[in-house]
């Protein structure tokens, strides 16, 4: 397309472009990638090297490939853009996208913005904390996964407490949905309120690299913050506890439960020495993989917990019902008689 007909839009760069990284293009003669152009606005998305180069070269068009939406996504495009073509964009500049995509997007988690500008979650969420008083944060952000989650976790299990009271039959999954939180959180709301417990866990520091202990996440009753020592020592009594029971042995569930089981309990005990034989350029790949792993074993959780709360109870183990008790219980109960 004629390289007049373009307009030259706001870069992401906060120097603006690189003039010895323009003249090595230009100067190299090689054919140059197509640049991405807005199509309603004619605004260079992503390409503005390759566009000064051939300009420098005296060329009168230039290759594009065009982008169909929203004045308000040209912004984000060209930063994703630049992250993963060409000249990569400097931290300041990353930051400076980042600040400006929590006033067009503050809908958006840490780990969206983060994928988009190429910083960590954790640095993002240091940024938007800083900056949040000049900007309205919703009470709700959309994740990578395109979901909504609640900010304040402890706002959510309110709710679900209220709704409980209101109506104890309900699903887990029911009053997830009205509460805006998972099945997994309100099944811990619902045994913390028959512990006669406050719904909302105390908040307590997490260490780095930790989830915090207010996100429910526990093994085997054991807060995180007590890993790994504490953890592994837990975890692996229950496990060693289940595989001694047949009817979890001798089933393909069973079977299929106490080998996830061990996999966790192999990541508790060896955590150090996996992580580092784990290549480096996929270690974004298996955290978030991880992460996806542990959203959904959080909800099965839940979804057990539900099924075992419809069904009828049982002696528990443990609860001292001896085998004389259970005989005489067995001879009261009405006898059938057997046809020859």
């Amino acid at each position: 397309m004629p390289i007049e007909s373009l307009v030259m839009s706001e870069s992401p760069r906060v120097d603006g472009e690189d003039a010895e990284h323009v003249r090595m293009l230009a100067e190299s003669g090689a054919a140059m990638p197509p640049i991405l152009v807005h199509l309603p606005s004619r605004r260079v998305i992503d390409g503005m090297h390759r566009l000064r180069a051939a300009m420098l070269r005296g060329e009168e068009e230039i290759e594009a490939r065009f982008f169909h939406g929203t004045e308000a996504d040209v912004f984000v495009l060209s930063v994703a853009a630049n992250i993963r073509n060409g000249l990569p964009l400097s931290q300041k500049d990353r930051v400076a996208a980042a600040e400006r995509i929590f006033v067009g997007h503050p809908e958006w988690s840490d780990r969206m913005v983060a994928l988009v500008v190429g910083l960590s979650a954790k640095r993002v969420g240091a940024l938007r904390r800083e900056g949040a008083g000049h900007v309205l944060q919703p009470a709700v952000r959309i994740g990578r996964d395109g979901r909504a989650r609640p900010v304040d976790g402890a706002a959510g299990r309110e709710r679900a407490a209220k709704l409980l009271a209101s109506d104890p039959d309900a699903s887990l999954r029911k009053i997830a949905r009205a509460a805006g939180i998972s099945p997994a959180t309100v099944a811990d709301v619902r045994d913390r309120i028959h512990r006669g417990e406050d719904p909302v866990p105390a908040r307590r520091a997490a260490k780095p690299g930790r989830p915090r202990a207010d996100e429910g996440l526990e093994v085997c009753g054991t807060a995180p913050e007590d890993a790994p020592a504490k953890v592994i020592s837990n975890l692996t009594a229950v496990v060693e506890r289940l595989r001694r029971d047949p009817s979890l042995r001798h089933t393909d569930a069973g079977r299929t439960l106490l080998r996830m089981f061990d996999a966790c309990q192999a990541v508790v005990r060896d955590e150090e020495a996996i992580k580092k034989g784990l290549p480096p350029h996929r270690l974004d790949l298996m955290a978030e993989l991880s992460h996806a792993c542990a959203q959904v074993l959080r909800s099965f959780a839940g979804e057990l917990r539900e099924l075992r709360s419809s069904q009828p109870p049982e002696d528990p183990p443990g609860s001292g019902l001896s085998l004389a008790s259970r005989g005489r219980r067995a001879a009261l109960a009405p006898k059938v008689k057997r046809s020859a």
